[in-house]
């Protein structure tokens, strides 16, 4: 019965989809690209939410959640002050130059090849990093929900890559030959399903806690794991609570600012006012993020924290197959899915935008017409997500937990991007070749820090010592792992600033001969809302309370 309701829901969010599209012209680029430049403050809302809160976070983070307790919401409750400084500082300017693309901004501030680079930076981590492991983590969850083993009669190892390339085709075909407008229309109404069902797993997990009360529930949650409701990570955490202060926000600035998978729906907007709307409504959704995110992961440590066949990555798929009634599991297996879905064409349909306009018709075909742009960033979709589909199933054997992977990894192309278009904004005469400089340094030197120095110089002589010495407890093991080497946080804190210094230096030396001044386009409005700073305060108000509520 329950797959019933999982195949009818998709399917209706998919019709939706397509009536709210048939009559957008396609064929160009801001139609493909940017759905006509005509997104609403609350479609914005809702496709930035869905883009976000996919499987790498419901299963990634509550994972953490399982292992590592309260202390992981750091990732969503700061993004909402993220998302205010984008909304006040950032989307302003973008408008303002009426850019498709973030890399096009870095055209106009720096030069041609600085956007190239850019948009090949972004490119190879959607391709590596970021596409195959919301395939994984999707298949991860429906295997667990559906327990697709069993339905299918196959192993787990089998089911895998059956499951990554089922979600991998409809993402594909949402993002590639939908556009934008198919793809933020499906998230907007997904998103109010993923919300109320990701809601409904802690309720009635805490429930099923509480032998049928919530409050009960609650209560017996908080006595039974206090070590997991302290927000102030220490040392050996995956969040010390210094980092908040250092690369957490540049992490959070680079992806809500930044990221062109997520920046790419206020870049949308029909005006500045919507675009405003929708990250500020983000925003306050956002803080709310951790019910859905964070506490279903401490529910699933009490219900079988002393299985040892059950992992934090396993947790969230099975708290859900084991909490949810019957009557329900359909349903939220359908938003799920289409969480997953969210993801994986949100970013397949910027990286198809980003080969199409910075690479095809600026390196290959520089007369091409806007109809064969798009063509041209379709067929370069279907490579790129038939590539991820078969990196996905790789990523069972990458060492660490989900989450933490993905943040780690992605430094070593957010922290380069975000540093040359901090400075770009920040100054007018550091010249392109800074700009250069600094995404190559930034790049080589975090993948040097994180993957050569960090394991072979520290990590393993620190736990070889360790053993030498006759210690053998394992969370004792985890703290030398973990505190061996500076957090990876703070590395990123430390090539941004090394980074900016880097461009400081040439443009004092080798200036521009001219000024930047970035032109306004007059494309959409650009008029503040004018209750975009108030409404941006209180959020931080909030934010800070929340802190101080559960330190």
């Amino acid at each position: 019965m329950h797959f019933f309701i999982f195949i009818a829901f998709t399917a209706l969010v998919g019709i939706i989809a397509y009536l709210a599209t048939k009559n957008t012209d396609e064929t160009s680029s801001d139609g493909y690209f940017l759905g006509g430049r005509s997104l609403s403050g609350v479609v914005i809302a809702g496709s930035l939410l869905l883009t976000n809160l996919s499987t790498e976070q419901l299963v990634g983070l509550n994972g953490q959640a399982y292992d590592n307790g309260i202390l992981v919401m750091a990732w969503e409750t700061l993004a909402a002050l993220t998302m205010v400084v984008t909304a006040v500082v950032l989307l302003p300017r973008y408008l303002k130059g009426g850019i498709t693309t973030v890399p096009q901004f870095l055209e106009k501030r720096y030069d041609t090849m600085t956007k190239t680079i850019t948009s090949g930076l972004f490119l190879s981590g959607y391709m590596i990093v970021l596409l195959p492991i919301v395939l994984y983590s999707g298949s991860l969850a429906l295997i667990e929900i559906f327990d697709i083993p069993e339905l299918l009669k196959i192993s787990k190892q089998a089911a895998l890559p059956i499951t990554v390339f089922s979600i991998g085709i409809v993402g594909s075909i949402y993002a590639i030959f939908g556009g934008l407008k198919a793809v933020a229309v499906s998230d907007t109404v997904n998103a109010v399903g993923l919300l109320i069902g990701g809601t409904l797993v802690p309720v009635f997990g805490l429930i099923y806690i509480g032998d049928g009360s919530m409050m009960q529930g609650i209560e017996t949650l908080v006595a039974s794991n206090p070590e997991k409701m302290n927000i102030i990570g220490g040392p050996g955490d995956p969040i010390p609570f210094s980092t908040l202060f250092t690369g957490m926000m540049l992490v959070q600035l680079f992806y809500w600012g930044t990221n062109q998978a997520i920046i790419q729906r206020a870049l949308a907007a029909k005006n500045l006012v919507e675009g405003q709307k929708g990250l500020i409504y983000a925003g306050f959704i956002k803080i709310l993020g951790p019910i859905i995110v964070v506490l279903p992961g401490i529910i699933a440590y009490h219900i079988f924290g002393d299985d040892s066949k059950v992992s934090g990555d396993m947790s969230y798929g099975m708290l859900v197959a084991k909490v949810l009634p019957a009557s329900l599991l359909g349903f939220f297996a359908a938003v799920l899915f289409g969480a997953i879905l969210s993801s994986f064409n949100s970013a397949l349909n910027s990286s198809v935008t980003l080969f199409g306009l910075d690479i095809y018709k600026q390196h290959f075909k520089k007369e091409a017409t806007e109809k064969q742009v798009v063509r041209a960033g379709k067929t370069f979709g279907i490579g790129l997500a038939l590539l991820s589909m078969i990196i996905a199933p790789l990523i069972q054997y990458a060492p660490g937990g989900l989450f933490d992977y993905l943040q780690e990894i992605n430094g070593f192309y957010s922290i380069p991007i975000l540093t040359i278009i901090i400075v770009g904004y920040l100054t007018k005469r550091i010249p392109a070749i800074g700009a250069k400089v600094a995404l190559f340094s930034g790049s080589i030197l975090y993948l040097i820090s994180q993957f050569v120095i960090k394991p072979f110089l520290f990590v393993n002589p620190a736990l070889e010592k360790a053993k030498e010495n006759g210690i053998t407890d394992q969370i004792e093991l985890d703290f030398i792992k973990n505190t061996a080497y500076p957090h990876f946080l703070h590395v990123m804190a430390i090539l941004f600033l090394l980074n900016v210094l880097i461009m400081l230096a040439i443009g004092h030396f080798k200036p521009r001969e001219t000024d930047f001044e970035l032109e306004y386009t007059k494309q959409v409005d650009i008029t503040p809302w004018k209750l975009v700073k108030p409404m941006g305060l209180l959020i931080s108000v909030i934010v800070i309370l929340i802190y101080y509520a559960f330190s």
